[in-house]
């Protein structure tokens, strides 16, 4: 480095002091604090300039010029490195001339101008060559395929990056070498060559690890991250980005580590856990803010857009867009600009705003046009195409889709080229030709093998499922859609022990499994449209019981979906009322006296959910439950909550149907009528599906005005699958002795969203009665700790548990650990959620959960998404849980008659029917929101107490 000399040793220490300056700038920019890297590049320019060291300034406009781009500010980072650029020329430093083009290129390309970009990369080449730096001519080669990888143009991205790869390996320059690696496998994932792109990712995390180049490291994680994501391996994608996140955390580089969390935030949102995808990218967002990363900010924004957007919140998604748009317009960011207009317009279309979508698609498209966006203009005519789908003009739709895929194929991206082929032939089945629905279902299939798409390839399998049921070719059909079950089931068997992921994937291609037990049913295949409909429910449910009870093999194989005959009547148990909802009605199988299944159909001539759900809410208001309850309230719900609960209780809006019949006779009509006369013992097991889940079969009331409980001991289960897992699970799985009750725990310093919890002296009063019963001792207030009951709750055979409970989910607030600060203790400190059941080992025979709504949760094509089925999901053998609100006085009396007839050798059906009989002969608790409340749900089990009278 030349410097103007100063005399003494001060000058030199003052010039020692200004490469420390430098130093220091370059270690921060390292960790990724940007702001504290300027601070010290700007001390640096500062004596640089005082000493007239011109190289010396010119280098630290370079280094600013840095910082800035990596802030997002891209027009102040062109302006210092435009700076380098005329020192350098005015001192004759033809390398940093060259160095200021190729910074120059980075940020006209992070402007959306590829072509100025590409202009200066291929001059700061030129000087490269001149001087012979064969370092940095690989450098620019990089930058080169960089350019016109945003272009769209991969193949040519492609030759540029093989270039520096082998100047990289020439000249013996591993880090080089391995970031090339990177660029080729970044390249052929756009191409859509998803196994082209690990190879390469995996050759570049190989040398950076061997060369001990942790930079590299984490970003060849992440590019694996993302490669995997487009194959639809979400488990995988999420395992690389949390390694990035690790080694970004570990190195300090907080701009690292808000990438992460938004990359992060994306797998997640693609996974249908668009909570969990929100929640990683406000971290993305507060990081990026507090480093001053622009760039960063605004694509977090557009994450939680569409992150809120999946949520169906519109108008928040609206306002994360435009944060956006805002950001990419003040950076000058002209791409970015063109896909936050894409992004408003999937909203827009979302609410039915045509014209607002198309005014911003067509924004999108011309910015894409005028920076040379090929990418994002095949992306802007893919959602132009879905928009006049929705609107019904099929013939614009198929112009704009065969755009996209004349651009998808120019630029060599298979990925996209499938989806065009996929939405072409959605237009084509809508337009009636399903001929050419076909051919391009075949299209999109064939490219979904090519590129190892396996979701893609369901997706295929399952429209040509639809274009054959159409055209009446139900054996193609058939075959169409078994394919598609077996792909999605085989992405499901790559999630491993991932329940959530499961069953946000089981959502995705349900209809498909419901397509085909219809077909199966309507061709008189009534066996293998059972066993289809059984195979599609609690999947991930009976994944955790094979899991958790190391079975393997009690269901058929994932594809077989057909039964012998023989093996029919054992499949579906006497007396079990299986029930399928299907299109224009109810499908009911039951196994009359073990010996032969027969079928019955309910009709309904509007939306069956829609039908069951009204049903639901009008029974609710009958019955007089959630208002009007005199009890202490057991429900973790806010006063807002309640309000919102009780409304809708009293005025089905979903659904204003008229009911000929009051709703408990509704319900019998069209459930149980037509089954009646087959079942013939004196219990029905019943296994139910969607808002069907839900009601209150005891109270179910026929034309005598019997309650169905007068008749038959009622339980539900999940599936015929899980029923059977649980049956054959080991014989000493299952605790034989033992109870944990748990009654009124302290929470008076719980605060759940906004609202102080109360305590409920009737719950303790419940489990005091309980523990004299079963002379055990029962853990109350301050002792009940959400530590102390998941270190009790795995070796005893009976749990109970009275206190309040989550509406949404059934979830239940126990006392805060004393292990953390009581003030404002936090939801894992006292919440007993699912995660933390699921991880438990639940050996208990029967867990009784006396809480409001312990039988709630998301309603899901997998089935009630809540507490009970973690439960039964940690090894649980039965689980009684209530429908709503209860009533603390009329609990007391219920459990008293249950847990008395527990004890003298009834089940637990017997003991909940014997409840129930006794509560409707008493003179206040005889309504049915008293007596109805809890329903069991698995094995009908039976305990032991020895030494109890």
């Amino acid at each position: 480095m030349t410097t103007t000399p100063i005399d003494g040793n001060i000058g030199d220490a003052y010039v020692n002091f200004k490469d420390f300056q430098r130093a220091l700038g370059i270690a921060y920019y390292r960790l990724g604090d940007f702001r504290k890297a300027i601070e010290y590049h700007e001390r640096y320019l500062k004596i640089s300039t005082e000493v007239g060291d011109r190289a010396g300034e010119g280098g630290a406009y370079s280094k600013l010029g840095v910082a800035y781009h990596s802030l997002g500010d891209f027009q102040k980072s062109i302006d210092y490195h435009q700076r380098h650029l005329k020192i350098s020329t005015e001192v004759g430093d033809r390398a940093g001339e060259g160095i200021a083009y190729g910074n120059l290129g980075i940020a006209y390309r992070s402007l959306g101008d590829f072509q100025k970009a590409i202009d200066y990369h291929q001059r700061g080449l030129k000087i490269f060559k001149e001087v012979g730096d064969r370092a940095e001519q690989g450098r620019a080669y990089c930058n080169l395929g960089n350019a016109y990888e945003s272009l769209g143009d991969f193949h040519k991205a492609i030759e540029y990056h093989q270039r520096h790869l082998k100047i990289s390996t020439e000249v013996g320059d591993r880090a080089g070498e391995g970031g090339a690696y990177g660029n080729l496998g970044v390249a052929y994932d756009c191409l859509g060559d998803f196994q082209k792109a690990i190879d390469y990712h995996q050759r570049h995390l190989k040398i950076s690890t061997e060369v001990g180049d942790r930079a590299g490291e984490k970003g060849a994680y992440a590019n694996l991250g993302v490669a995997y994501h487009s194959l639809g391996d979400f488990q995988k994608a999420i395992d690389y980005h949390q390694r990035h996140l690790k080694i970004s955390t570990e190195v300090g580089d907080r701009a690292g580590e808000g990438a992460a969390y938004g990359n992060l935030g994306v797998a997640y949102g693609s996974l249908g856990y668009f909570q969990k995808a929100m929640e990683y990218n406000e971290r993305y967002l507060k990081i990026s803010i507090e480093v001053g990363n622009r760039a960063g900010e605004g694509r977090a924004y557009g994450n939680l857009g569409n992150a809120y957007e999946r949520l169906g919140d519109s108008q928040e998604a609206i306002k994360y867009h435009e944060k956006n748009l805002k950001i990419k317009k003040e950076v000058g960011d002209r791409a970015g600009e063109g896909a936050a207009y894409g992004n408003l317009a999937v909203v827009y279309r979302n609410l039915g705003d045509f014209q607002k979508t198309i005014e911003n698609l067509e924004r999108h498209l011309k910015i894409s046009k005028e920076v040379g966006d090929r990418v994002g203009e095949g992306r802007a005519y893919c959602n132009l195409g879905n928009a006049y789908d929705r609107l019904e003009d099929f013939q614009k739709a198929i112009e704009y889709r065969g755009r996209f895929l004349k651009i998808s194929k120019e630029v060599g991206d298979r990925a996209g080229e499938g989806i065009a082929y996929c939405n072409l032939g959605v237009t084509y089945s809508s337009l009636g030709d399903f001929q050419k629905a076909i051919e391009y279902h075949e299209r999109h299939l064939k490219v979904s093998k090519e590129v190892g798409d396996r979701a893609g390839e369901g997706k295929a399998y399952g429209n040509l499922g639809n274009a054959y049921r159409n055209l009446g070719e139900f054996q193609k059909a058939v075959q169409y859609y078994k394919n598609s079950v077996i792909a999605f089931d085989h992405i499901r068997g790559n999630l491993i022990s991932k329940d959530e992921w499961k069953i946000s994937l089981k959502n995705t291609y349900d209809h498909i499994n419901l397509r085909l037990w219809e077909l199966q049913f309507k061709e008189g295949k009534v066996i293998e449209a059972l066993l289809t409909a059984d195979q599609g429910r609690a999947q991930a449910l009976n994944d955790l019981l094979e899991l958790k009870y190391c079975l393997k093999g009690l269901r058929p194989e994932t594809g077989t979906l057909c039964a012998r005959p023989s093996d029919s009547a054992s499949y579906l148990p006497p007396n079990t009322a299986f029930m399928g909802i299907s299109e224009g009605g109810i499908v009911l199988w039951v196994n009359e006296k073990g010996k032969e299944i027969k079928t019955r159909r309910s009709k309904i001539d509007i939306s069956v959910t829609t039908y069951f759900q009204s049903l639901l809410e009008t029974t609710h208001k009958e019955i007089g439950v959630r208002a009007d309850v005199n009890c202490e309230d057991r429900s973790l719900s806010n006063p807002s909550d309640k309000k919102l609960a009780e409304e809708r209780s009293s005025k089905p809006k979903s659904c204003p149907l008229y009911f000929q019949t009051n709703s408990l006779q509704t319900f019998y009509n069209t459930v149980i009528d037509p089954i009646r006369d087959l079942l013939h013992s004196d219990e029905v097991v019943i296994v139910p599906q969607g808002p069907l889940c839900l009601a209150p079969y005891a109270a179910f009331v026929d034309l005598k005005s019997e309650y169905l409980c007068e008749t038959f001991r009622i339980r539900l289960v999940p599936s015929l699958s899980s029923l059977r897992l649980i049956q054959n699970c080991p014989a000493d799985w299952h605790s034989k002795t033992g109870a944990l009750l748990v009654g009124d725990p302290w929470v008076q310093e719980v605060v759940y969203e906004g609202t102080t919890l109360e305590q409920l002296p009737w719950a303790e009063k419940e489990v005091q009665m309980i523990g004299e019963i079963l002379q055990t001792e029962p853990l109350v207030g301050k002792q009940a700790t959400k530590d102390e009951v998941l270190a009790r709750i795995s070796s005893v055979a009976l749990v109970h548990i009275a206190a309040h409970g989550k509406m949404e989910t059934g979830e239940i607030a126990l006392a805060p650990n004393t292990t953390r600060s009581s003030v404002n203790p936090a939801r894992e400190d006292y919440l007993l959620s699912m995660k933390d059941v699921l991880e438990a080992k639940i050996r208990a025979r029967l867990v009784v959960l006396s809480c409001c709504h312990s039988a709630w949760g998301e309603v899901k094509s997998e089935g009630v998404v809540g507490i009970a089925r973690a439960f039964l999901g940690a090894g649980a053998r039965s689980v009684l849980v209530s429908l709503w609100a209860i009533d603390d006085e009329a609990t007391m009396e219920f459990m008293k008659v249950f847990y008395k007839q527990l004890v003298h050798g009834r089940s637990a059906s017997e003991a909940l029917n014997e409840a129930m009989k006794s509560m409707r002969k008493s003179d206040r608790f005889n309504a049915v929101k008293y007596w109805a409340p809890f329903v069991l749900i698995g094995d009908d089990a039976t305990l032991e107490f020895e030494g109890i009278q």
